[in-house]
């Protein structure tokens, strides 16, 4: 027979915060509930988990069914177990945070979602649940992370310019960067790629586009090479 627990256990929910990098603004992807509690209020894409998958498993199908994205950067953020953060019942949950190239993605909301929009990353309306306090732990993560991992090229165009990459890292940190200092460091890493295009727009010259070489990078990384920006 099966066992029978003595004591009420709580549900298992995740929550995913996606990024993305879009006129040199760091943005949020964030769904419109469609269902009480907070119905019509914005909040973070997400659900319960099913007993028969992983954490992982249950992060990228709650992502497919409500916003459409498939295949990006996710990676485990921490555990929110404030005792009444779900009016309904005692719930846990799991955040996640995603990179994604937002050119590629757009916004599209599913099942129990009424829609799905891009937001300034700093500027979000009021979201339900601790859902502020999700994202405000994920940019965190981001911010530290993107110093000593190239994560931040998983937010960029697979071409981009030196200035694209500064904005980018100007946008994740919320400082102004020295342009001089910024290229003569991430050129040292010979990480990036000079292609023989270039980039053009109406104020400016022609900018050098660049690719990041991952492969490079993974070669590096494993045999002890520090990246730190």
């Amino acid at each position: 027979m099966p066992h029978t627990y003595q004591y009420p256990r709580a549900a298992l929910t995740v929550d995913c915060v996606v990024f993305g990098f879009d006129e040199g603004e760091l943005k949020v992807l964030l769904i419109q509930r469609a269902l009480d509690p907070f119905k019509a209020q914005w909040a973070l894409p997400g659900g319960f988990v099913r007993l028969d998958e992983t954490l992982d498993a249950a992060a990228r199908r709650e992502l497919a069914e409500e916003t459409g994205l498939r295949d990006v950067f996710l990676e485990q953020l921490f555990t929110f177990g404030a005792v009444a953060r779900d009016p309904r019942e005692r719930v846990v949950s799991v955040a996640y945070y995603a990179l994604v190239k937002l050119a590629g993605h757009a916004a599209c909301a599913a099942t129990d979602a009424a829609d799905a929009q891009w937001f300034p990353v700093f500027q979000a309306p009021r979201l339900a649940f601790d859902h502020a306090e999700i994202i405000a732990s994920a940019l965190a993560r981001v911010k530290g992370k993107v110093r000593y991992q190239p994560i931040g090229f998983e937010l960029l165009p697979p071409e981009f310019t030196l200035s694209q990459l500064q904005h980018l890292y100007e946008a994740v940190l919320g400082e102004a960067l020295d342009k001089r200092n910024f290229r003569k460091k991430v050129l040292s890493f010979g990480l990036l790629a000079p292609l023989k295009e270039t980039f053009r727009s109406a104020a400016h010259r022609p900018a050098r586009l660049f690719r990041f070489d991952a492969d490079k990078y993974e070669r590096l990384r494993r045999r002890g090479f520090n990246f730190e920006l």
